[in-house]
């Protein structure tokens, strides 16, 4: 990465950039007062082998409580099946001041603030690039990167300098770069995609499993039991 790049921040949380993004926060504090309602921290290992690259904060969940993929049905399946692959310390994120901890795996996201209708502008997702170039800066060679949807998969690609043509987006498709990482692609593990079926726990799992075997860890342990219940 170049020394730009190095020397840029992986978050802000006085940043403003985006005034269509800064302006419904405003909104959104009016009503939610006791929300984060800001921009949100990648969260996990600093030294981690594994990048998780979402979307953006929820409403009711990062938005709400400052730690990505916490408080509402997206997190399920994910810290279940992290929880179940040796990442996390426990399978349920609820709050960001739990005593949940990631191992070899730090959670991120394309754009770091609320976007109306969880659907940011491509010149937010620009805007927001700097802070993901700067944090798969510190992914070492050999490691490896599972980025959640589209949107994630080609927020990653430009913040990696690569091009999308060459590497197109697709639910388990695995992506070489030149770097010496692996990029992962799964469908985004929000309500939509598993209550419709576009997304199930073994279709996630499998993900998972080769990431599993890129670095070396072992498989997982019966991930994919919904908890939404519990949260």
């Amino acid at each position: 990465m170049p020394d730009a790049v190095s020397a840029t921040p992986t978050y802000d949380a006085a940043c403003r950039r985006c005034a269509r993004l800064a302006g419904f926060l405003a909104e959104v504090r009016v009503g939610h007062p006791t929300y984060h309602c800001a921009p949100v921290a990648p969260f996990g290992d600093a030294a981690a082998r594994l990048v998780i690259v979402g979307l953006a904060p929820g409403m009711h969940g990062a938005n709400a409580t400052g730690r990505p993929f916490t408080g509402d049905y997206a997190g399920i399946l994910l810290y279940d099946t992290l929880h179940a692959y040796g990442y996390a310390s426990s399978p349920l994120s609820r709050t960001a001041d739990d005593p949940l901890t990631l191992a070899d795996c730090r959670i991120t996201n394309a754009v770091k603030c609320l976007p109306p209708g969880n659907k940011p502008t491509p010149g937010e997702v620009r805007a927001c690039n700097g802070f993901l170039a700067a944090d798969l800066a510190a992914l070492p060679a050999g490691g490896a990167i599972l980025a959640l949807g589209r949107i994630a998969h080609d927020a990653t690609l430009a913040a990696l300098g690569e091009r999308r043509s060459a590497h197109p987006f697709a639910h388990g498709a695995r992506h070489a770069l030149p770097s010496g990482v692996t990029m992962f692609d799964s469908y985004h593990c929000s309500r939509y995609n598993t209550n419709t079926g576009r997304l199930t726990a073994p279709m996630f799992r499998s993900v998972f499993d080769a990431i599993a075997a890129r670095l070396g860890r072992p498989p997982g342990a019966g991930a994919g039991k919904r908890r939404a219940a519990q949260v």
